[in-house]
């Protein structure tokens, strides 16, 4: 059992509003941790940028903490900031984004076994306060004045390993509190954290980039530190430590006027959510149990044992690994217009780095509606895999529509981001949202809970493998043209359907409801 958050020992009375207080929380937090990332697409167009150099000292002259004989060294030598400006700034570029999504690949395996054992409130506070270090870091580096390569990449390599923490941590807690029912329309309205986070982290990276923009990171480091300590304060891991909790403060005090039925009602509404049924992934046809020898047993506080699955464990769930796969590919696509979207819009339209990073902002818009209708389609035909495999079938053809129409005006581009960022952004956030909470809580599980973390982090972790790949991919094949860019999301789109395939074929072959409480799990 996990002590209670001392910000919601203030609110009691309200014990009816936990639930979407925590499903707003979570949404807060994790937004943070999307707005941290977002900057250094922005700031892109600035590390090497086509502007004069009259236009340079005017911002230097404004924000004069570094060397006047450095400053006029850096203008009269460069057309950015060095290092990145040289002519293979691209590829300098993509080193930063795969030391970045490389640690936080690496990292994802390690933090969801790691988050199972530990304290979600504790483990996440401080992955957001060291997050908030680090992102500030990068942009102490225009205050001092550094342009040592390996500084950026570290600081990258550090935010990235940190930023692990938050994933399974916030999908393990609305695993916690949401069962079946309309998880998928749910977690698609939830998930719109990542695009909410990446237009506000777009709008104030924006702000500063042209001026000083090291801010651009800073402020950003500021923000996922608050919430870090917000998240201390109010976050809560389970309803069942609501319960336990109260009924601790009744033994202690049993004349405090209105505890027992403050208990009373917390005990019912944490035992209806303990015993939701949760809502299993594929159908009936494809039931089994994970053996015994997978699940770890711990002490919990007071002596409670409570039970972690292994890694191998987890990886026998059914689905695991076609959906882990599938979304290797699927955010290779979606982080390589996270990250070099802003700076195509600057070669292609011509614009400057605060215009283009406003404009990548309609991707993540799309991306809302993409999570949102995902998750109602899914709900509605009871088919996780079937309604990922339709966005991604229109995916790829889109891609290539706006390849080639994107240089035709700005109304053809806002309308084609939109709907790139929809068909995008929808098998993502599905996946890593309602089908990690769906095997996560799987049956064959048997209750184990504790698993969802170990889950959680390894699709998102085999997912930011290729999250990795993309931006990196991206930086070296540009100097060769975008379209051929174009042509390796189209690829990617097309392989994470593939991986789908089965699981599509389960589906449609036992058509009906994925799962019913009655159905009985049989061993192979």
């Amino acid at each position: 059992m996990a002590p209670l958050p001392p910000g919601i020992r203030c609110l009691i009375g309200f014990s009816q509003l936990y639930r979407a207080f925590t499903l707003v929380l979570t949404f807060l937090l994790y937004t943070s941790f999307h707005l941290s990332r977002k900057p250094i697409s922005i700031v892109k167009g600035e590390l090497h940028c086509f502007q004069p150099t009259a236009e340079k000292d005017y911002r230097y002259t404004e924000y004069s903490i570094r060397t006047e004989s450095s400053s006029r060294l850096y203008n009269e030598t460069s057309c950015g900031w060095p290092p990145f400006d040289k002519d293979n700034y691209k590829q300098l570029l993509g080193a930063l984004d795969y030391s970045f999504l490389c640690a936080y690949a690496i990292g994802m395996y390690l933090s969801g076994i790691i988050g199972e054992r530990l304290p979600i409130r504790y483990y996440l506070t401080f992955g957001m306060l060291t997050s908030g270090l680090f992102t500030a870091l990068f942009g102490l580096g225009y205050f001092c004045s550094i342009h040592n390569l390996w500084f950026y990449i570290g600081a990258q390599v550090l935010n990235g390993l940190v930023q692990t923490t938050g994933w399974p941590s916030v999908v393990t807690c609305i695993g916690n509190w949401f069962g079946k029912g309309r998880r998928g329309l749910i977690m698609g309205i939830w998930n719109s954290h990542t695009s909410v986070g990446n237009i506000l982290g777009s709008l104030i990276a924006g702000y500063w980039v042209s001026s000083c923009w090291g801010l651009s990171f800073i402020v950003p480091g500021i923000i996922i530190a608050v919430m870090g300590i917000i998240c201390f304060l109010f976050l809560i891991e389970h309803p069942q430590d609501l319960k336990s909790n109260f009924k601790q403060c009744n033994k202690s005090d049993r004349h405090v006027n209105g505890i027992n039925g403050i208990k009373s009602q917390l005990k019912n509404e944490a035992k209806k959510l303990q015993n939701s049924d949760t809502e299993c992934l594929l159908h009936n046809c494809e039931n089994g149990i994970i053996p015994v020898t997978h699940i770890i047993v711990l002490h919990g506080e007071g002596g409670n044992a409570v039970s972690a699955i292994s890694f191998l464990g987890a990886l026998k769930i059914p689905g695991v690994i076609e959906f882990s796969l599938c979304l290797l590919f699927a955010k290779l696509v979606n982080y390589t217009f996270l990250f070099w979207l802003p700076l195509y819009i600057t070669n292609v339209d011509h614009l400057n780095a605060k215009e283009a990073g406003n404009l990548s902002t309609l991707f993540d818009v799309g991306g809302i509606f993409g999570g949102i209708l995902a998750g109602l389609i899914s709900d509605k035909l009871h088919k996780r895999a079937s309604t990922c495999a339709i966005m991604l079938l229109f995916a790829a053809p889109t891609l290539y529509m706006f390849s080639i129409i994107s240089m035709m005006g700005m109304v053809v581009t806002v309308v084609m981001l939109i709907i790139c960022g929809v068909l995008v952004n929808g098998p993502c956030s599905l996946i890593t949202t309602a089908i990690s909470a769906d095997l996560g809580t799987h049956k064959s599980l048997k209750g184990n809970a504790k698993a969802l973390s170990t889950v959680t982090a390894i699709i998102d972790g085999t997912g930011s493998v290729g999250a990795a790949l993309g931006p990196l991919l991206a930086g070296l094949i540009s100097p060769y043209g975008w379209n051929n860019v174009f042509y390796m999301l189209m690829v990617a789109d097309t392989c994470a359907l593939v991986f789908l395939l089965r699981l599509i074929r389960k589906e449609w072959k036992c058509n009906g409801p994925i799962i019913t409480e009655q159905t009985e799990y049989k061993e192979h």
